[in-house]
This record gives structure tokens, C-alpha cells and sequence, in this order.
């Protein structure tokens, strides 16, 4: 499974005209799941998402999480995280996981940040064609992979 994060200080996702998630500071996160991904995957994600220390203490250092500054997460699908771009001009998509499977894991991590403390948890619509609008903090950007890969 691949996530990538981005310190926000807002974040909206729009379906077709409707905004189907909103936060206000929190962490946007991009997620795609991958053949094989299982919950093990999916809990190694939400948990290194909840408590990657991005967020500035005191002192200005990145060193508390979106759970210490009571942020949110707002969680998009994406399944072009696992495009293979290596070879020709149109990438492959044969390494994301199916569908039905991925949007099992995808619907998961929404419970599992809410189980583990998030304030507020938001999504995008899994496969829809969606709008992001974003203010990124910092800019403050992380790669996550599962099977740590990067």
C-alpha cells in the first residue's frame, strides 16, 4: 500500500459539484492500494499516517503528530500511485490492486483513523473522477509504502 501525505492547511475534494470532504489542518492523504496489499498493509499506513510527527511544537520543530494537534485527515483513493511509468510513454497500472478489494481497504482506513484517535476523518469517493483543492503547509509532502519500498 502507498500513501502520499501532505500537511494541509485546508483541503476539499469535490465530486461532480459536491464537496464530498473538507478539513481545515490535517493531513491530505493520497492512497493506493497494491496486488497483494492486505489489512497489514492497510494498518502499517494508518498508523504511520496518525502519528508522523510533521506538525511544528513549540520550538518550531516537526515533532507532533496529527493526533497531537487534534487535526484531521482527509483520505483520497488513488490507484495511479501504482502506475509503472519505467518503460514508454503510458504507464501501467497492472501493480494496483482490483477494485472491489481496493475499495475494501480504502473504506477500512477511514474506520481505523477514527478508531485511532483522529478528530475528524473525510474522503473523496472511491473511482470517481475527483477536483482537490489543497493549501499545502510548508510545503510538507511524505512517501509512504508499505512494503517500505521507498
Amino acid at each position: 500500500m502507498r500513501a502520499v501525505v501532505q500537511r494541509v492547511t485546508r483541503a476539499s475534494v469535490t465530486v461532480a459539484d459536491r464537496v464530498t470532504g473538507e478539513i481545515d489542518q490535517g493531513l491530505l492523504v493520497f492512497l493506493g492500494a497494491g496486488a497483494g496489499d492486505t489489512e497489514i498493509d492497510l494498518q502499517y499506513i494508518v498508523d504511520k499516517v496518525a502519528n508522523l510527527r510533521i506538525f511544528a511544537d513549540e520550538a518550531g520543530k516537526m515533532n507532533r503528530s496529527v493526533l497531537d494537534v487534534a487535526g484531521g485527515v482527509l483520505c483520497v483513493s488513488q490507484f495511479t500511485l501504482y502506475g509503472d511509468a519505467r518503460q514508454g510513454r503510458r504507464p501501467a497500472f497492472t501493480g494496483a490492486l482490483e477494485p472491489i478489494a481496493a475499495r475494501a481497504l480504502y473504506d477500512r482506513s477511514l474506520v481505523l483513523w477514527r478508531a485511532a484517535g483522529v478528530v475528524r476523518v473525510e474522503a473523496g469517493e472511491f473511482g470517481a473522477d475527483m477536483a482537490i483543492d489543497l493549501r499545502n503547509n510548508g510545503p510538507v509532502t511524505i512517501l509512504l509504502d508499505s512494503r517500505k519500498l521507498f
